[in-house]
């Protein structure tokens, strides 16, 4: 896999895939030896590129990576990381508060065992946070030398042009990408999110390649949904058990979608995995498509779809099975705006 792409207009160039590392740790594969065995693998095959989050395994993500690229192997990788949820009990022990952030940020750098961090993202919007207060600690980290560029992740459309707009008038770093899932099952992006980071010249790291298991291949028709040991280990907040649940008439849909999905698969000579991986990154938005493998078997399966490419035919097919812009369950889509919660809907007028 030698293929490089500009991260936006940075002058940073990465590789056309991203190691995910959320399957590292309690999450996923507790074997730490295993996980750096993973690591290893994917920077042999030509990956630069990894991502993390201090929230994944409660900092025990961020640690494996860290014992990873020690011994000389830091200085040939982009390192991402994010901050945003809790990492402990009680009050101001997450969020995208200024206090937060420069707290944070010492813990990560610690944890992963480095000097700097080269993408530092927002991991979720936090519509009570002024924006301003969040640019205005990345910059001053920047200024620092600890983090080289700030990024966002799961922001809506409007969010980043309230960021990028925000930057220029108040004279802040501006976010240079946006992390957002993105798959067959989950196009949502595609109708304002990737066409606005292509406006601002941002790039677009996206993930869930797989739908979170459900584009694995090895749940067909009449076999059930793809229940996921994942689904019980992870916080509630991720959604997992409803993005899994066989009896909701949304996953239903998607159970069919990735059956006929997996017939075009076969069709076309592929697999599912590699077909879905390299449906995300035919898209001319996306920058790399961040894959998470558990062993080395799921990375060398999900690294050929980096060769796989797609004809016109089969993505003309993919787009009947699953019409641009959709996405069949809003628990796909990474964050749900308080807007549309039920309490914030409807006048709550008291009645007596």
């Amino acid at each position: 896999m030698s293929e490089l792409r500009a991260l936006g207009r940075t002058g940073v160039e990465v590789s056309s895939l991203c190691l995910g590392t959320m399957m590292f740790g309690a999450w996923g594969n507790p074997d730490r030896d295993d996980s750096i065995r993973v690591i290893h693998a994917a920077l042999d095959a030509g990956i630069n590129f990894i991502d993390t989050a201090d929230v994944y395994s409660e900092g025990e993500s961020e640690e494996i990576v860290g014992k990873a690229l020690a011994g000389g192997r830091r200085d040939d990788v982009v390192l991402a990381t994010k901050f945003h949820a809790p990492m402990g009990e009680g009050p101001n022990r997450g969020g995208n508060s200024r206090r937060w952030i420069i707290q944070e940020v010492e813990n990560s750098l610690r944890r992963l065992d480095t000097d700097w961090i080269d993408l530092y993202q927002v991991h979720r919007p936090e519509p009570g946070t002024d924006v301003d207060e969040t640019l205005g600690a990345l910059s001053d980290l920047i200024h620092a030398g600890k983090i080289r560029y700030a990024g966002s992740s799961a922001f809506p459309a409007e969010m980043i042009v309230e960021a990028q707009w925000t930057a220029e008038r108040r004279g802040r770093e501006r976010f240079v990408c946006e992390q957002s899932p993105y798959s067959i099952l989950a196009r949502g992006i595609e109708a304002g999110v990737l066409p606005t980071c292509e406006r601002y010249g941002m790039g677009a790291v996206t993930y869930s390649p797989l739908a979170g298991g459900w584009l694995s291949g090895r749940y067909r028709k009449g076999a059930g949904s793809p229940d996921s040991a994942r689904a019980e280990l992870m916080p509630e907040r991720f959604q997992m058990k409803t993005r899994h649940d066989a009896e909701l008439p949304r996953n239903r849909e998607k159970l069919q979608a990735a059956e006929d999905l997996a017939v075009l698969a076969e069709e076309a000579g592929i697999s599912l995995v590699e077909m879905s991986i390299a449906f995300a990154l035919e898209h001319p938005a996306v920058t790399a498509p961040i894959i998470g493998p558990r062993t080395v078997e799921q990375l060398q399966g999900q690294l050929r779809g980096a060769e796989v490419k797609l004809s016109a035919d089969v993505l003309d097919r993919i787009d009947e099975i699953v019409p641009p812009g959709t996405t069949f369950n809003v628990g796909d889509a990474g964050w749900r705006p308080p807007a549309l919660l039920p309490e914030n809907r409807r006048r709550q007028a008291e009645r007596g």
